[in-house]
């Protein structure tokens, strides 16, 4: 019967994922004349609901997620794990990286779609905005990575329309190292590693409460009654920080700083670019 409907499929905190696998579904979806789009985000944690998401072979997924140390989010993984099936759905894995390498994070998130039934055909890799930062990966994805795109939209739109009812499908080949390597471990310039996990996010007097950051937190973690108080995990997402419209959210931890730094000196300067597999 053939592909029937075109999902953009995301965990997207600072919206950068979002854009790309939206625009991508978009562009599949004219080039293989598919006028029916869906669109499932699951940032907040309400959308990562028990039971998880059911696809079949009439639905093409373009699936998009962050790059956090070169690893998929190690606070959602588990979740992309268990809670999406393919049950035969062709897919297009996508990954975002804030412009230092995505190491072996397209490979987890092929390997994970796999094993869960889908069948992916095409993927990217796509620099962006770091999460930490406002200058490394600065207004990435831009127009040149928008166009290179929309060439691999069309390229994966061509290989699926000519191999769709393949029987000998095999998962698309991508970078990346299988077993997987350890999350990429920040150090200093001595070669110690920078311990910045349980910096959490401060606050400024300018807080107006009005509730944005409390949305926008992927793991539920601002108190809705307070919003300078957090009261579970944070994943450094950052989301709260870029989104405050009074700029009253901020890092302080001078880990979390240095390593921010670092990132800045020593790739800011380089631009990466988008890598496709077909």
């Amino acid at each position: 019967m053939g592909i029937q409907k075109i999902w953009s499929v995301y965990f997207s905190c600072t919206d950068t994922t979002k854009r790309m696998t939206s625009f991508l579904a978009d562009r599949m979806g004219e080039a293989l004349g598919i006028s029916r789009r869906e669109t499932l985000d699951f940032t907040a944690p309400a959308a990562r609901r028990e039971g998880g998401y059911e696809f079949g072979p009439e639905d093409l997924v373009v699936f998009g997620m962050p790059v956090y140390a070169g690893r998929l989010p190690n606070l959602i993984m588990p979740y992309v794990r268990d809670g999406f099936r393919g049950n035969a759905a062709p897919a297009v894995p996508v990954v975002m990286y804030g412009n230092r390498n995505y190491d072996d994070a397209l490979i987890e998130l092929r390997n994970l779609l796999t094993e869960n039934r889908f069948r992916p055909f095409a993927a990217a890799a796509f620099p962006a905005e770091h999460s930490f930062s406002r200058i490394l990966g600065a207004g990435r994805p831009d127009g040149d990575d928008f166009r290179a795109a929309g060439r691999f939209a069309e390229q994966a739109a061509e290989k699926l329309a000519a191999r769709e009812e393949d029987p000998s499908f095999a998962p698309v080949p991508v970078a990346g190292c299988w077993p997987l390597r350890p999350y990429f471990t920040p150090r200093d310039r001595e070669g110690k590693p920078i311990r910045f996990l349980p910096a959490k996010p401060e606050t400024k007097d300018t807080c107006t409460r009005c509730g944005i950051c409390v949305s926008a937190c992927p793991l539920g973690s601002i108190d809705p009654a307070d919003p300078a108080r957090i009261i579970g995990k944070c994943m450094k997402c950052c989301a709260c920080v870029k989104k405050c419209p009074e700029e009253a959210k901020y890092f302080a931890d001078p880990g979390f700083l240095y390593h921010k730094e670092e990132l800045e000196a020593m790739y800011a300067g380089i631009r990466r670019e988008p890598e496709t597999f077909l």
